[in-house]
């Protein structure tokens, strides 16, 4: 592992629940969810994030909307706002490149941030860790959890551990110690499956996977058996990727527990289709290519492609050719960890439709959808993206435990 590389984490606390605290001083100090509707109890849907005082209670991301109703009926049930969310990423974003220009997205409320040739300008490590933190809660009233350390994985795992308002600095030669104590859950690619299977091998802790012989590793669980290896004992060289202008739009979604179950997978892959459709849409274009990504348990990626002849912007169609993908993705007996969908080949999206059509019926059709499309927008702008759903998302199982 190179000493050189001073790679930070950067994960906003509670990120929808605090927007909401700041904007509606009233909800300060007061449990808030935001999520679906609860309907007393009997609604469906889960959590989408809450705050603090809320998860006192034992609520959590993820969890059914039924359930935190039961657990604390008087929070405040808040609809998502994503637009005043996306605003204020954006705000934080424009703060991380006042100190270095190396930012690279990892979600609307995290980051990480290579800030190896920025440090000596500030004092070092931690008092640029400390001015950002503070200026990013000077300037949106909003706080943030951060971790400094050698590489991306050690980063992301050091801003998990003292929320919120959290700070944790590691030198490269504290990596090893200071991952050794820690649950072997806590590593990249473990998910549930393997981290069962690890401890079935008396394998607890970060420290004890350190230990282990590599080559049982392997035999055990292939190339992934070796990366694990190497996570282990913090050596992780992935660097920090500046996005460069936008050559596809996608979600992606990872269940906490790692699932078969075809109508919960199905309902995820149109809710993904859906927030895609409304990125697309508002960002004016359309694309031709729709790629599906699965991740088995076993960790292993697979991604299948489909190119169309007419490009497309709607939940639909996505969810049509998402789905004839994902059943072109061999599972082979494994149950799901994740899946996305991203369109990229854009072309712009024209207002005007063309006079060349090749049948009236199909420009009947296509002038139809995006009025449609329109009327849909406007709704998700003024109430959030969940205001509206299409029926298979709706039927979506909740999940028990909270998402990534």
């Amino acid at each position: 592992m190179s000493a050189e590389r001073t790679i930070m984490h950067v994960d906003m606390d509670a990120f929808f629940a605090a927007v909401e605290q700041r904007d509606r001083p009233e909800l300060r100090g007061v449990p808030v969810v935001v999520g679906a509707d609860p309907k007393e109890g009997k609604g469906r849907g889960v959590v989408s994030t809450c705050s603090y005082e809320a998860r006192t209670f034992g609520i959590h991301s993820a969890q059914p909307i039924r359930e935190a109703y039961r657990r604390c009926p008087a929070a405040a049930f808040l609809p998502v706002r994503m637009d005043a969310y996306a605003e204020a990423s954006r705000q934080i974003r424009g703060i991380f490149e006042e100190f270095t220009p190396d930012v690279e997205p990892v979600s609307i409320d995290e980051a990480f941030l290579d800030v190896t040739r920025s440090c000596h300008l500030f004092g070092g490590k931690r008092p640029l860790a400390e001015q950002l933190q503070a200026r990013v809660e000077e300037r949106t009233r909003l706080t943030a959890s951060l971790g400094v350390a050698p590489c991306k994985m050690v980063a992301k795992i050091a801003s998990d551990l003292r929320k919120p308002r959290g700070l944790v600095v590691v030198e490269p030669t504290q990596v090893e110690a200071f991952l050794r104590p820690l649950a072997v859950g806590r590593l990249w690619g473990v998910g549930t499956r393997t981290r069962e299977a690890l401890e079935g091998m008396g394998i607890r802790t970060i420290g004890d996977l350190a230990a282990s012989d590599p080559a049982e590793l392997a035999r055990r669980f292939g190339k992934h058996g070796e990366a694990l290896a190497d996570l282990a004992h913090g050596r992780d060289q992935r660097p920090v990727e500046v996005p460069d202008e936008t050559k596809s739009i996608g979600n992606e979604h990872t269940f906490e527990r790692d699932t078969a179950d075809p109508r919960l997978i199905a309902a995820t892959l149109m809710e993904l289709c859906e927030n895609v459709a409304y990125r697309l849409r508002h960002a004016a274009l359309r694309g031709r290519t729709v790629t599906t990504k699965v991740r088995l348990d076993d960790f292993t990626t697979l991604t299948r492609a489909t190119t169309l002849e007419r490009p497309v912007a709607t939940a639909t169609r996505l969810y049509q050719v998402a789905q004839e993908n994902f059943r072109r993705a061999p599972a082979r007996g494994h149950d799901i960890r994740l899946v996305g969908v991203s369109v990229s080949s854009f072309t712009p999206r024209a207002r005007q439709l063309s006079l060349f059509d090749d049948s009236q019926a199909r420009r009947s059709r296509e002038r139809r959808q995006q009025r449609l499309d329109e009327a849909i927008d406007r709704i998700k702008d003024r109430f959030g993206r969940t205001a509206l759903r299409q029926g298979t998302s709706l039927d979506r199982p909740a999940e028990d435990d909270e998402t990534h």
